[in-house]
């Protein structure tokens, strides 16, 4: 990704809670970096990481673990010395730690999915999805060949990319590109989000943290409140619970412009007029 990691501030925010997904430790596009870098601003109460953490499937092929991947771990257990609750919610690239759900080390959970209640009551089932993805359930050579295919596809992104920026052009996502213009893709996330959905409500929830598909949003599919962490591979999004119960979605993109637009603004009272 062409945008740079945040600058550190000097205090931390406090929030309620963080809801990360799909960070895929363990493969080349995982976006370590930036996620480690966002986890430092917050003081939070309490963390999801929505499944697909580390990424299982790619680490049976051949280790690969950079530095900034034990950062990102090593800022999650700092976070839980220091009193922050950390629940891991299992995926299905990470399915590996299922067998070992339900286990307790200190303030660090690991479940196959979890209740929340915010500030404000609202009751929220968090869970990764891969549950409600039929091709993952039922067609699981489909879900390796679409994995390899993605992968395909975020190879051909970082080598155009790394030319756009050459010509002087900001970042953009093919395959986020694909997923909101292939016709396949998008009925894929909508029958997603009606699954997902459906079984909140036959559960008696308010609403539904998820992740699975990539595709962060917050919005509302009947009655029920549909919230998705997106991902750090690609976009570098997150959701934030304020101390009010309020729920925002993060994007790192419009942070950094934000920060662009603030530099370009002092930059422009600084230099003396023509």
């Amino acid at each position: 990704m062409s945008i740079e990691p945040l600058v550190r501030p000097s205090r931390k925010q406090r929030v309620r809670t963080l809801w990360i997904s799909d960070v895929h430790l363990g493969t080349r596009d995982s976006q370590a970096e930036h996620l480690a870098a966002f986890l430092k601003r917050y003081q939070a109460e309490r963390i999801y990481l929505v499944g697909d953490i580390i990424d299982g499937w790619k680490l049976r092929g051949g280790i690969y673990w950079p530095q900034a991947h034990t950062n990102v771990i090593r800022r999650l257990l700092t976070m839980s010395k220091r009193g922050t609750e950390v629940i891991y919610i299992t995926g299905n690239h990470d399915e590996f730690l299922r067998r070992y759900s339900k286990l307790l080390l200190g303030n660090i959970q690991l479940v196959d999915e979890a209740e929340h209640v915010t500030a404000d009551g609202r009751r929220l089932l968090v869970i990764h999805g891969d549950q409600f993805d039929v091709i993952t359930r039922y067609h699981r050579w489909l879900a390796f060949l679409g994995d390899s295919a993605y992968t395909v596809t975020l190879v051909l992104n970082r080598w155009l990319n790394h030319w756009r920026r050459r010509y002087g052009y900001g970042y953009w996502s093919l395959s986020a590109y694909l997923k909101h213009k292939v016709k396949t893709a998008v009925n894929f996330i909508s029958d997603f989000e009606e699954a997902i959905t459906h079984e909140c409500a036959r559960r008696g929830f308010n609403g539904v943290v998820c992740g699975h598909i990539h595709h962060a949003e917050i919005r509302k599919l009947g009655e029920v409140e549909y919230l998705n962490c997106g991902d750090w591979v690609e976009s570098c999004t997150a959701l934030i619970e304020h101390p009010d119960g309020r729920i925002e979605l993060y994007r790192l993109a419009e942070e950094q412009q934000r920060l662009a637009q603030l530099q370009a603004a002092k930059v422009a009272v600084i230099e003396p007029a023509a």
